[in-house]
């Protein structure tokens, strides 16, 4: 009996940082990064704020930095999802475990910096070696006031062979809130300035644009302190690349036109750009991507990006029926990325037109479309390709329901 082959793993990681191996572009920004990491690793404390519009790739910059770090400038690393955390305790425990995590299999250095937290630290043998950090909540608040020197405690146990830290602290939305937090980060950098002559140590946030714009409302001073580099959307050759490389990492061939399709829908985000290679590799059959497996995997990508985006940040909060009726009218008229205020109130009816201008500034709100600069006064686009096709596709669903002719109708 014949076996039946099996693909490859795909080599599309949708929700996670891209691997380093398929990092491409951003030369500029690596370049201005790598600068600051070097003065960090010689023993100045640098900090970094990483800032961009969600799904541009700033995890997979911050995951590329940290490789960086690692590999040419020797130092010890550790990249922190801080998720919906909003209390520095919490915070400090996920750093010092993270960083004790990072050191677990090297036996030299964990039980040199083992004994800096004493029997708060759990080995855990579950799925290997692990490593749990537990301090009592008397412990942890200390450890958030000392926080400098306990890091520059842990610098010292590692100084022999590493040359610094390396600390990324994403998804900061909770604490980027807390004035708490804007004013600890704050006194951290003083203290440091003051009180050591060399802190190694590279500290990287990363963080939506209201974001920065909330912690530096709060206090002030932060502006003075971050370097800044922005992370903005790739370029139709980086994205190229990117495709060519993943597909050719599983020895998947991409037709010329297929390839053009891919690059155009992914908009330049890489979110879309691993959620269409992963449903476009899925579709594949025959090791070489044509340009019906590419649209395709285009339409299954819009259904995934819709359910996991449009639908919590739109369809379940806009709660106005006249607000889904334009959305749907939208649908309507075809897979459209462009379009003006005038063409879409001649579609609309007398209620929808009285909420249009609210629906525009709330849809730009929600970062679903912006205003279309080179297309004049009135003009407006999706901000990526992928939510016009989700749009028309929901609208072509809800036209398919009994009685919803009716229903658009009397909308």
């Amino acid at each position: 009996m014949a076996l039946i082959s099996q693909k490859p793993d795909s080599p599309f990681t949708p929700g996670t940082p891209v691997p380093p191996e398929l990092f491409v572009g951003r030369k500029q920004q690596l370049e201005e990064a790598a600068g600051y990491m070097e003065r960090a690793a010689s023993g100045r404390l640098e900090n970094l704020f990483l800032v961009g519009e969600r799904g541009i790739g700033k995890s997979s910059f911050a995951a590329y930095l940290r490789r960086v770090a690692e590999i040419e400038k020797n130092m010890l690393g550790v990249h922190v999802f801080l998720g919906a955390v909003d209390t520095l305790e919490e915070m400090t425990q996920r750093i010092f475990e993270g960083l004790l995590r990072e050191v677990r299999t090297e036996s030299s250095l964990f039980e040199k910096v083992r004994s800096l937290f004493g029997k708060h630290i759990e080995k855990l043998d579950l799925f290997g070696v692990s490593v749990r950090f537990a301090p009592p909540k008397d412990k942890l608040e200390a450890l958030v006031n000392e926080f400098p020197h306990a890091v520059y405690n842990f610098l010292d146990r590692v100084k022999s062979e590493r040359r610094g830290l390396f600390i990324a602290l994403d998804d900061i939305n909770g604490l980027a809130r807390e004035k708490a937090f804007a004013d600890w980060y704050k006194s951290f950098v003083d203290y440091t300035a003051v009180h050591f002559e060399r802190f190694p140590v590279f500290v990287v946030l990363v963080g939506l644009p209201d974001r920065w714009e909330q912690m530096t409302s709060l206090q002030a001073s932060l502006a003075r302190v971050f370097r800044m580099v922005r992370i903005e959307r790739l370029a139709d050759e980086e994205v190229s690349e990117f495709f060519q490389r993943a597909f050719g990492s599983v020895q998947v061939e991409v037709e010329p036109k297929a390839l053009d399709v891919l690059v155009r829908f992914s908009s330049g985000y890489p979110i879309l750009m691993q959620e269409i290679g992963d449903a476009v590799y899925a579709v594949d059959s025959d090791g070489k991507v044509d340009i019906e497996d590419a649209n395709l995997g285009i339409l299954t990508a819009a259904n995934r990006v819709g359910y996991r985006y449009l639908e919590p940040r739109v369809y379940r909060t806009v709660r106005s029926p006249r607000y889904r009726s334009i959305l749907r009218k939208l649908g309507q008229h075809g897979i459209r990325r462009n379009f003006t205020r005038r063409e879409v109130e001649s579609w609309l009816n007398e209620e929808e037109k009285r909420v249009f201008s609210n629906f525009l500034r709330r849809m730009r709100e929600l970062g679903v479309i912006e205003r279309d600069l080179e297309g004049g006064p009135g003009a407006y686009r999706f901000v990526n390709e992928i939510y016009p096709v989700y749009i028309w596709m929901e609208a072509m669903r809800w036209a398919r329901k009994p009685n919803s002719r009716k229903t658009l109708e009397g909308d």
